[in-house]
């Protein structure tokens, strides 16, 4: 009796998309934002280590723009921040990013929103939702850290129902708002807005420090120091589900 030949082995993507703002300035004061540096290279060295490739989306698609608090000394001297902010390859990732409207996400086996204020203004675009939903539609990770988390307040399931209702969920805290300086310059308190979406939001004790939250496909970052450990939990399902 002839053998049924086995069906080809399917690998994997090992593909990741990653979400900036292309939002430059507040509308609501003078201050510059844009992209926090750290939230996207703690997230790419982690996983890019780990043998996952990266491909950088913004909004609007072109150069991103980089809020400046986040390429003060301090901040830069993070997690190797600094170092790829020197790199020039990898900066060049910056200058002329796809638009979110032109990715698929049968093409990946994650999202990851970035944060930084800018998102506030613009992680309710069309394309955006689109893709949030289609990932969570497909049982793929859907990940966010700090303000990214802005991105998945107005986000639906495939049945219309809110991606973040009863699901457990971290943010940019309104604490670490007041710290920033920011408390009267953002558009909307994003913790509240979380709960308001239905999320059972939750924060760490000491603001700034990293706080990670993860339901089911769902992870989320409360501020710029839980971008790494966004990484590792993303990391540990794709791991399972290879």
């Amino acid at each position: 009796m002839a053998r049924t030949p086995k069906s080809p082995t399917v690998e994997p993507t090992r593909r990741i998309l990653v979400v900036v703002t292309s939002t430059p300035e507040y509308t609501t004061t003078g201050y510059r934002t844009g992209l926090w540096l750290g939230e996207l290279t703690h997230f790419y060295d982690r996983v890019t280590k780990a043998g996952y490739d990266i491909t950088i989306a913004s909004i609007e698609g072109g150069r991103v723009p980089l809020d400046p608090e986040s390429l003060s000394a301090p901040m830069l001297k993070m997690g190797g921040t600094g170092k790829r902010y020197e790199d020039r390859e990898f900066m060049d990732l910056l200058v002329d990013t796809v638009s979110v409207d032109d990715v698929r996400a049968e093409d990946f086996d994650a999202i990851y929103l970035t944060g930084g204020h800018g998102t506030m203004f613009d992680f309710d675009a069309a394309g955006l939702q689109r893709l949030i939903t289609d990932f969570d539609a497909a049982d793929k990770v859907v990940s966010a850290v700090c303000h990214g988390p802005a991105g998945l307040v107005p986000a639906k399931r495939a049945d219309g129902t809110p991606l973040l209702a009863g699901r457990k969920a971290t943010g940019f805290s309104w604490a670490e708002e007041k710290l920033a300086g920011r408390r009267d310059a953002v558009p909307f308190r994003l913790d509240e807005a979380m709960k308001g979406a239905g999320a059972k939001y939750t924060k760490g004790r000491v603001p700034m420090t990293s706080k990670v939250v993860r339901d089911g496909l769902l992870i989320t970052g409360q501020n710029p120091m839980s971008a790494a450990g966004v990484a590792d939990e993303v990391l540990k399902v794709l791991r399972k589900r290879r």
